[in-house]
């Protein structure tokens, strides 16, 4: 032990460590270089950005973390050294014992000098697993949410999840799922009680919410309180009947509540994955000859299709049989369902009352002189019709009365639109006109296409026509003014759905267009088909249209990029109407009428799975954090103990970028 007693030079020291070695004919020259094994690191590469990074304003996500170090490691094995190496070790590791911090700093040094490249690299590799050391074991829980808020990924935190129970319990906390819900623009309300409230009018930016109006006695319930308009239609939501115009007629809860924004985003997550590459579909043949599809409902409860040969097929969600209404005489232009209720219309100038339950016909209301074209619902007991006679009708269908006819169009009533108490008409007269129906009476006349107008939109603010004149045009309903000429299309405007601060457009020229309400002009200009775009729907997610081409196409609406065909092998294809977690489509294929049901829903194992830890629901209690660790905050939603995710806005609204450092820490939450 002599050789403790004197500083030694580097190269002093390395000559007198080889000769000692010589002498002492240690296991050091024996000693097999093994490389030590530290625990498994998963083999796993960053994984690609999924979501557009456009669409969250952050960094791409970090690498998975390696799993936090072991108990214990793999140790090389002396089992080839001589008699009296284990003697020396213990007694080198007795005086070590006894030695103080600075005495053991000159020994480890001393050592470490004279040891080899080779030496110093096994040295490194046996070292470097000790000095590892997971941050979340030792980090408060408030600091370790607020990294992991940062991740966009959700399959980094599903990997990181099978870290260690601590990563795991850090990860089953819902404040990181919320975020990421916001992230991802999953904000939707996220109830599923069985509550079933009034329908509600989408709400807009403050500019044009600022003019909103009521004519006469405007229905409270319809028109004074706001919906988010990414509220429809959503699986978890009270949703209601999606026909081709995406309006809602009835209200229903298809899913049982969930109980953490965990599961929320995870169902999410699972559908739109399915809406991509996945989904099942089923195909069921309608007629056995070529029957044009002339009306298509999606409900909670059923899929209803109207044909021209007087039928009306009703079949439930799956696509199964349920029953056929027979009792007009002529094809079914028009109908509309709300709940258990449907009103159908045709050329043989009835409007019939069904209840879909038993296939009864409850009345036949009768007084229009010509085909009906257009039907609607402004409430569970009064439809509106329009018909090639001129004339809207207002109906009681509880007790089969006209209760008032809409007089003042010169030409065929081609379609309509309500919101609470207020009609909008097109006709083929050029004109859009604004009614009240408790007043009776024509509001405003809206002049100035040149030529029939074929759809009609109305959010309770403004209307969209689309006219035979190729353009579409934008008017106040509150004054009767065009607002905007939107032009870009070059034949028939068929198609149109309005939707917060969006617009999109069908043509008989194959195009889709998305326009932007606020600044009126086109966003997206989709080469959607080689034919006429016969049926469109939108939500905030994506667009399906559907063409005579025999093609249904599933696109973006953020980035207008093409993500599926549904249909590809069709001759035709007559209408489509989706929801969430379903899409329906009607087409002709081998000159049969052939309906296709997909459904997207996640298997319900995948979304709720056991687990040893515990869940916080979402209506209860929120612990007190500091700010750090927290970006939103939880509001109570009055006596229904639930809570509300605001709306992600326009579709079309300027992307906000920012990092979630930037967070809603000096207005609040931002929950609705």
């Amino acid at each position: 032990m002599t050789a403790y007693g004197k500083s030694l030079s580097f190269s002093g020291s390395r000559g007198s460590a080889f000769e000692n070695e010589l002498q002492l004919n240690t296991h050091v020259s024996k000693m097999p270089q093994q490389r030590p094994r530290g625990p498994p690191t998963p083999s796993m590469s960053t994984p690609a950005a999924d979501f557009d990074q456009q669409l969250t304003g952050s960094p791409p996500p970090p690498p998975t973390p390696a799993a936090s170090p072991g108990p214990s490691h793999t140790r090389p094995s002396w089992s080839g050294g001589e008699h009296g190496d284990d003697q020396f070790v213990q007694d080198m590791l007795g005086y070590f014992a006894k030695c103080g911090s600075s005495q053991r700093m000159r020994i480890l040094t001393t050592l470490l000098d004279v040891c080899t490249s080779q030496q110093l690299s096994f040295v490194h590799q046996h070292v470097s697993p000790l000095l590892k050391k997971d941050p979340f074991t030792s980090l408060p829980d408030e600091l370790c949410l607020r990294i992991l808020s940062f991740i966009d990924d959700p399959k980094v935190l599903a990997r990181a999840s099978q870290v260690s129970r601590r990563w795991r319990d850090l990860l089953s906390d819902d404040m990181t799922w919320k975020n990421l819900c916001v992230k991802h623009d999953y904000q939707r309300r996220m109830s599923e009680v069985n509550h079933n409230p009034p329908m509600q009018l989408s709400p807009l930016p403050s500019a044009v919410r600022s003019e909103g109006f009521t004519f006469g006695s405007q229905d409270s319930d319809t028109a004074s309180r706001g919906l988010p308009s990414a509220a429809l239609p959503s699986c978890g939501l009270p949703t209601g009947s999606m026909s081709i115009d995406g309006s809602v007629t009835q209200f229903a809860t298809p899913r049982p509540r969930l109980k953490s924004y965990k599961s929320h985003f995870k169902q999410r997550y699972l559908v739109d994955a399915a809406w991509r590459t996945g989904g099942r579909n089923i195909s069921k043949n309608i007629t056995q000859e070529a029957g044009v599809v002339t009306s298509l409902h999606l409900t909670s409860k059923y899929i209803i299709v109207a044909l021209d040969n007087a039928k009306i097929h009703v079949f439930d969600t799956e696509g199964n049989a349920q029953r056929t209404l027979q009792g007009h005489v002529m094809g079914v232009w028009a109908m509309v369902p709300w709940d258990d209720i449907l009103v159908s219309g045709g050329c043989d100038r009835d409007v019939r009352v069904w209840d879909l339950t038993t296939g009864n016909c409850l009345y036949t209301l009768r007084g229009h002189t010509s085909t009906v074209r257009c039907l609607k619902m402004s409430d569970a007991n009064t439809a509106i019709s329009g018909s090639r006679d001129t004339t809207l009708r207002i109906w009681d269908i509880r007790t089969g009365h006209c209760k008032n006819v809409l007089v003042g169009h010169q030409a065929s009533v081609r379609c309509l639109e309500i919101k609470g108490d207020i009609i909008v008409s097109g006709s083929y007269d050029t004109t859009a006109k604004v009614w009240s129906i408790s007043e009776g009476r024509c509001l405003f006349t809206l002049q100035g296409h040149y030529s029939q107008i074929y759809a009609i939109a109305f959010d309770g603010y403004r209307v969209a026509t689309g006219s035979l004149d190729t353009s579409v045009r934008i008017w106040d309903a509150k004054s009767g003014e065009c607002l905007a000429i939107l032009q870009g299309h070059t034949s028939l405007v068929g198609q149109l759905q309005m939707r917060g601060g969006t617009l999109v457009t069908g043509g008989s020229d194959g195009s889709v267009r998305v326009w932007s309400l606020e600044r009126f002009c086109p966003i997206h200009r989709l080469a959607a088909h080689d034919n006429s775009v016969t049926s469109l729907q939108f939500d905030d997610t994506r667009v399906v249209s559907g063409g005579s081409d025999g093609r249904v196409k599933v696109w973006d609406l953020k980035t207008g990029h093409l993500v599926r065909e549904l249909i590809t092998q069709g001759e035709a294809v007559w209408r489509v109407a989706f929801e969430e977690e379903k899409c329906v489509a009607m087409a002709l294929k081998n000159s049969r009428t052939v309906m296709e049901v997909w459904n997207f829903s996640p298997p319900e194992d995948a979304l709720e799975r056991p687990s040893s830890l515990p869940q916080r629901e979402l209506d209860a209690p929120v612990p007190a954090r500091p700010l750090s660790a927290i970006s939103l905050d939880f509001q109570r939603s009055g006596t229904m103990q639930d809570v509300e995710m605001t709306d992600a806005g326009p579709s079309t609204a300027p992307l906000q970028r920012r990092s979630f450092f930037h967070s809603d820490f000096n207005g609040g939450s931002s929950m609705n």
